[in-house]
């Protein structure tokens, strides 16, 4: 199972002395006993200790959710009235920037309502979250009150020159017993399919964290911020010697949106694709199971623009293997809005690299958000239009068209009827839901029963309600 390491892990290599431009084997006993302390004294100032609290509003009597007792007694039922319970979370964290911008995991600080940011010289600071993505369970925090000061930080390295073997340390704060470092190597270095975030795309090493190092720093032999630790696997909750890091190249479209104040918008391939097994390798010539199958080119979009059709293998993205669709979605995640990335493409038997313009969603058609009402089961639903943009944004695969559903009244026909969040309507009485405002005329013309197809997930749920 995993869990996540909750800590500041840094992954650094330093020889004492010169510097070298290629990393190199000890090969003496004098080289063996050279020591680390240079590179932890230059980089551990720059990883924090955070502390989070969420404040909980419980009932201590669970009869109290029955409206017949509250309807009888009120508050006065012992244990009924409603009770404040504070929760608090460990991690650690990495100062990017002098003027105190923190990264750290996402659940970290996830629904904290206060967050304290311990430095290594014991100072705190009051931290006001400025961007926080459940997708890759990344979050920005600023220090407030800095009076000037200038914080000690750490470069932003590139992860993709991370080699297995290279060797890291992790500093952190695990368990909470205070500021430690570990030696490993990177075991590896584009771990998908761990079931971790959205975007599935790590770094393994086998330096020690544990509970309390999320949100620390993986550092590379200049010192440089190469990865952020996230979990590790574990089946007791201590360190197995397989932990997984964020590569830095994924902080840095976002760090770019926190250090402006923009929000945050991954580019759209505009394509749907799936994962080669042995069968389809065969079946299309390739040496291995590698690449990404595409099966479905949206109209317009940039793929078609670049000329990618279905049946191509995407197997390099600017250079970088595609093994997976996971690997897909990293390596688009990682670029500019507005640049122009290298697609290689496998059709057939030749090899074609194609310029793909690195764009945002798109919205449209527009949202145009409504609550459904009148006496239809539906009632009650907030549903808005499917486009590009709201796709990625709610993360509904492979939808093309249609209306989603994003909020449910509490009691109202539509959660009696069993609609989420996230549900798309596609048809109503047969008909296929084209927008907002033809599914609200429709359900106003209707007196029922209704016949209702929604899709969840992968699958579609049909249903009829009477009147």
């Amino acid at each position: 199972m995993f869990r996540f390491a909750g800590a500041a892990a840094a992954v650094l290599l330093l020889l004492a002395g010169p510097a070298v431009a290629e990393p190199v084997v000890p090969t003496s006993r004098a080289e063996i006993d050279l020591s680390f302390a240079p590179l932890v004294r230059s980089a551990a100032p720059a990883v924090v200790n955070i502390y989070a609290r969420h404040m909980v509003v419980e009932r201590q009597n669970p009869l109290f959710d029955d409206p017949f007792f509250r309807r009888f007694f009120g508050n006065d039922l012992p244990g009924g009235r409603p009770r404040q319970r504070v929760e608090n979370s460990l991690g650690s964290g990495v100062l990017v920037a002098a003027d105190g911008l923190v990264v750290t995991n996402h659940h970290v600080i996830k629904d904290a309502d206060q967050i304290t940011v311990v430095l290594a010289d014991r100072t705190e600071y009051e931290a006001e979250l400025v961007l926080s993505d459940e997708r890759t369970d990344l979050a920005f925090l600023r220090l407030k009150d800095l009076g000037g000061r200038s914080l000690p930080s750490l470069p932003l390295g590139d992860s993709d020159a991370l080699e297995v073997g290279d060797l890291v340390l992790a500093i952190g704060n695990p368990f909470g017993v205070g500021q430690t470092v570990t030696m490993g190597i990177v075991s590896a270095i584009a771990r998908t399919a761990v079931g971790i975030s959205d975007y599935d795309f790590f770094i393994q090493t086998d330096a020690a964290v544990n509970p309390g190092n999320s949100g620390g720093a993986l550092i590379d032999m200049k010192g440089r911020l190469v990865g952020i630790n996230t979990a590790i696997y574990s089946r007791t909750g201590g360190s197995l010697g397989i932990g997984f890091a964020i590569p830095a190249n994924m902080l840095r479209s976002m760090m770019r949106a926190a250090e402006t104040g923009q929000k945050m918008v991954r580019p759209w391939l505009g394509a749907d694709g799936q994962a080669i097994d042995r069968s389809l390798a065969e079946a299309y010539g390739l040496d291995r199971p590698a690449g990404v199958l595409v099966n479905g080119i949206a109209a317009g979009g940039p793929a078609a623009r670049a000329g990618l059709k279905v049946g191509d293998v995407v197997a390099a993205v600017d250079g970088h293997a595609v093994d997976d669709p996971e690997s897909l979605r990293f390596r688009l995640a990682t670029l500019d809005l507005g640049a122009t990335a290298t697609l290689t493409v496998r059709r057939g038997k030749d090899t074609a690299e194609l310029a793909l313009p690195v764009e945002a969603p798109p919205e449209d058609p527009p949202r145009d958000e409504r609550v459904l009402g009148g006496r239809s089961p539906l009632a009650g639903a907030t549903v808005i239009n499917v486009s590009p943009a709201v796709v990625e944004e709610m993360r509904l695969g492979n939808a093309g068209k249609g209306v989603v559903v994003t909020a449910i009244a509490a009691r109202s026909p539509a959660a009696r009827l069993g609609l989420q969040p996230g549900d798309v309507l596609l048809r109503l009485d047969g008909e296929a839901v084209e927008s907002t405002e033809a599914l609200d005329s429709a359900l106003r013309g209707s007196r029922g029963p209704w016949r209702i197809a929604v899709q969840r997930g992968g699958q579609v749920l049909e249903t009829v309600v009477g009147r």
